[in-house]
């Protein structure tokens, strides 16, 4: 059978290569084998990546029962948690393009015949999957797993609970101790943060498409099933890549609708709205926002779970995980069942045994959460490319508001305000120049919303912005606004104590001014100097697109448009 690898090891003139891998301590019969490349995102500064070595440890071992070669290397990672509210996160979403780029590059100079993906966090999920769609090859997806919930007070919590804590210490709703001791309580294992944020969320996205085994986004990072599922797919990527199932086969339109319809029925980050259209265009699929709304629309909401809701990730996998979420969108038909997926059998093969929905954790399509899915994308003179709400997290009083604007034009000057006791019921805080180039780099944006809901004013108060919010968002907060105000997008135009008008069962949203207001603010505009004038970060912002295509990086024929 040919291998790719044969590139590196086969042949006369390949004597200096194996010569080099001789060196390394490989085996003249190792070179005989396909060479696998396991890309783990290991490291020790991410609670989700902690542990990824006994992870890559259980993939390898898995390769190498199956007949292959295991061959490790790294990509970076950051953790979107220690790098909140600060200058730290513009570089977050940006190591996204990192990450995929350089397993590119790692792949291609040395010739891997297929390829098993450790990731387990925000933008290390995403980059992977864009590096799987862009190489092609034979793949699988195997996560660190999702960490356990804490306790505190007789209550489950997570690391959402502290930063709305920030807020209610702030108010005085909680003293100095409390926090202290919560800090000690709502992460109490290592893996990816307990709620359904984003890790969690990219994770069960990667088990929907059918890039990873049944289990991938629930079973928790503690359990020994864990590291089974590894080895599994260490041995399964060998069968892959003897049928020559590549990513490409797998990532179709259709598996990309089926993962939206789970995004809806998990009610899953705003985040999983930019990284699946930048992943569906490395295998060439144009993505419409607004069939987004239509699928939202058609999809109830089945969970409830933190930070919208009481239950966390283990709870899901508890009930059953993503297989019964998938089973039972299947008998309402609003997924394709019979789509093939890295198991080598068709999708409905994978929940064939999965139980019912419990009820709870799970509930059934005929007695949902939510009639629709948990997001929405909002348009509007004020939005006209788009911008999205976890709906499923609003409270009902906010859905539909007329509201006042506080304008800021950084983060850090919001979260000041709102912690100073400035904002008020009725007011509508927009961040602007916050997206992924006027950040540059699209700031997560936890401690804004964290501090409204700690401070009791989810009910009351708004934000939106051309940055994007935290998975552990929850209530009305507006992101991804396209245009972005750095692009001279209508999120820019707007003035303190402008009214807005916010109806996200309508799905619109809009700045309340007339016509020649509107021109006079567009003729006077002018823009804010970069933030950030060397080094990569000037380069992303000189090439990233909207937020409302995934803020991915303009190809070579569109630069200069």
């Amino acid at each position: 059978m040919i291998m790719r690898s044969d590139i590196v090891k086969k042949g006369l003139e390949r004597a200096p290569h194996r010569s080099l891998f001789y060196a390394m301590g490989y085996h003249p019969a190792e070179l005989e084998k396909p060479l696998i490349g396991v890309v783990n995102s290991f490291n020790e500064i991410v609670p989700g990546h902690v542990h990824l070595d006994k992870v890559g440890a259980a993939v390898k071992a898995g390769i190498y029962a199956a007949g292959g070669v295991p061959i490790e290397f790294s990509t970076i990672g950051i953790c979107d948690g220690i790098a909140m509210g600060h200058s730290g996160m513009k570089y977050s979403l940006a190591s996204r393009e990192l990450i995929a780029d350089s397993v590119e590059a790692m792949v291609q100079a040395h010739g891997f015949d297929a390829l098993v993906f450790i990731p387990n966090c925000d933008k290390i999920i995403p980059g992977m999957l864009m590096a799987a769609g862009r190489l092609d090859l034979p793949s699988i997806f195997v996560s660190g797993g999702p960490m356990l919930a804490g306790e505190f007070q007789g209550r489950s919590v997570s690391l959402s609970n502290l930063f709305e804590a920030v807020g209610a210490v702030k108010a005085g709703k909680m003293n100095e101790e409390e926090l202290g001791l919560l800090e000690l309580s709502a992460c109490p294992s290592c893996g990816s943060c307990s709620g359904m944020f984003t890790a969690n969320s990219m994770n069960c996205m990667t088990e929907a498409l059918g890039m990873a085994l049944p289990g991938n986004g629930t079973v928790p990072a503690v359990m020994a099933h864990r590291l089974r599922l590894a080895k599994e797919a260490g041995m399964k990527i060998i069968e892959l890549w003897k049928k020559d199932l590549r990513a490409s086969a797998i990532m179709t339109p259709q598996a990309f609708r089926n993962a939206l319809a789970v995004d809806m029925a998990l009610g899953c980050s705003t985040n999983t709205i930019l990284h699946l259209p930048a992943v569906a265009s490395e295998v060439g699929i144009e993505w419409d926002l607004q069939e987004i709304n239509t699928i939202s629309r058609n999809t109830s909401q089945l969970c409830s779970l933190s930070p919208g809701g009481p239950y966390h990730i283990e709870d899901l996998d508890r009930a059953g995980g993503i297989q019964t979420v998938m089973k039972e969108l299947a008998r309402g038909g609003l997924i394709d069942a019979g789509l093939i997926t890295v198991t080598g059998e068709e999708l409905r093969a994978g929940f064939k045994n999965a139980p019912l929905p419990d009820g709870q954790v799970i509930r059934s399509l005929d007695a949902p959460y939510k009639p629709e899915g948990g997001l929405a994308i909002l348009f509007g003179n004020l939005a006209p490319g788009g911008a999205v709400v976890k709906q499923g997290a609003v409270a009902p009083e906010m859905l539909k508001r007329t509201l006042k604007a506080r304008v800021f034009d950084e983060e850090e000057a919001a979260v000041k305000a709102i912690l100073g006791g400035e904002i008020r019921p009725g007011d509508v805080v927009v961040i602007r120049f916050e997206g992924p180039k006027g950040g540059p780099g699209m700031r997560e944006m936890l401690a804004p919303t964290a501090a409204v809901a700690g401070m009791d004013l989810d009910k009351d108060v708004a934000l939106i912005t051309d940055g994007r919010f935290s998975g552990a968002t929850r209530g009305a907060s507006i992101g991804h606004v396209s245009p972005e105000a750095m692009d001279k997008g209508p999120i820019a135009l707007i003035q303190e104590g402008d009214i807005v008008e916010i109806d996200i069962p309508e799905k619109r949203l809009e700045l309340c001014i007339s016509e020649e207001e509107w021109e006079k603010r567009q003729a006077g505009l002018k823009l804010p100097e970069p933030k950030i004038k060397k080094g990569y970060m000037a380069r992303y912002a000189g090439l990233v697109t909207s937020a409302g295509k995934g803020a991915i990086l303009r190809k070579p024929a569109e630069e200069g448009k």
